[in-house]
């Protein structure tokens, strides 16, 4: 069959190459984040993602594998290739309280596998307690204990994390006995702290204010050494004499070690660049409770050193075995 003159065109230009900038479509940078869609790290997360694409000039794809306190996605990101386009982003429960209490099952070293890229969000860790205890404060909390103590427990998202070694230093500095009662995450442990089914429990804010401001709960504290001033109403514990003031968490973003510092450095700038804009503060403080703070790679490595050079003498303290 002969093929016409516009036949044999069409024909041969299906074999000329494609333009440039089809070609040279940029490839997706994957955050891995270690905890499951809803959470507080994912939104923390997704908040930042969400405005990365534009300042990169290529696709971010949030990727959740939840498990174990972060460590599934710290498997991952050991795996994946040191080229800039997969990174991981952690609450600093994954760098520290993994490295200081699972060390001897990880497979990963948090200062030398990784690379601190930088760190945009921090938050106070509050206590809970359940409105039927009628107490109003930290002092009549502890009173409430003493009376107590066959009833009194404080509820955590898990054990080993920061959350139920506070309750530890909260219980030794007000001379307590105080169980832990672990929960799988923290909805069901506000859950049951709402039903008066858990005494008090130890975590974030973002999960226990809404309740707080219903009064069906009261925050009775925070572990940090000032007021939030996103809830200014909420003493810390060092101002009604119980000194402990180590509960400021934080969120942030590593890559692979050996991964290109161009690459380190571009993501860096990136996320320093959402931080300021307006709606990106809006969304972190208003909704999700936390302070849209900065830190660079060398302030992200001197403060996940500082911090596990604070934590690893109270978690040897205390006795805790890992499973």
């Amino acid at each position: 069959m002969k093929l016409n003159r516009r036949q044999l065109l069409l024909s041969g230009s299906a074999l000329l190459p494609l333009p440039q900038t089809v070609l040279a479509q940029p490839k997706p940078i994957r955050i891995l984040v270690g905890f499951p869609p809803g959470g507080a790290t994912d939104a923390i997360a997704r908040a930042v993602a969400d405005k990365l694409p534009t300042l990169l000039g290529q696709p971010v794809i949030v990727d959740n594998k939840p498990g174990v306190g972060g460590r599934m996605a710290a498997d991952m990101l050991l795996a994946a290739p040191a080229d800039g386009l997969t990174f991981m982003v952690a609450p600093n429960a994954t760098p520290t309280f993994q490295m200081l209490v699972f060390k001897d099952q990880l497979k990963w070293n948090i200062l030398k596998d990784f690379v601190p890229v930088a760190s945009f969000a921090s938050y106070p860790l509050g206590m809970g307690v359940a409105t039927k205890l009628g107490v109003n404060n930290a002092r009549e909390f502890v009173e409430w204990v003493r009376k107590n103590p066959g009833k009194a427990s404080y509820g955590t998202p898990g054990l080993g994390g920061q959350n139920a070694f506070l309750g530890v230093q909260f219980a030794k500095a007000a001379g307590i006995e105080l169980p832990v009662t672990p929960y799988k995450g923290s909805p069901p442990m506000v859950t049951d702290l709402v039903g008066g089914h858990v005494p008090s429990a130890i975590s974030l804010l973002d999960g226990m204010m809404a309740h707080h401001r219903a009064g069906k709960i009261r925050i009775i504290g925070v572990f940090s050494k000032e007021r939030s001033p996103l809830m200014p109403d909420i003493p810390t514990f060092a101002e009604q004499g119980i000194d402990v003031t180590s509960g400021e968490g934080w969120t942030g973003i590593w890559a692979k070690a050996g991964t290109p510092k161009a690459e380190v450095q571009r993501m860096e700038k990136a996320i320093q660049q959402v931080l300021q804009l307006p709606e990106v503060k809006e969304v972190m403080s208003q909704r999700l409770l936390v302070h849209p703070v900065f830190r660079n790679g060398a302030e992200l490595d001197a403060l996940q050193r500082a911090e596990l050079a604070h934590w690893e003498p109270i978690i040897k303290a205390s006795g805790f075995k890992p499973e």
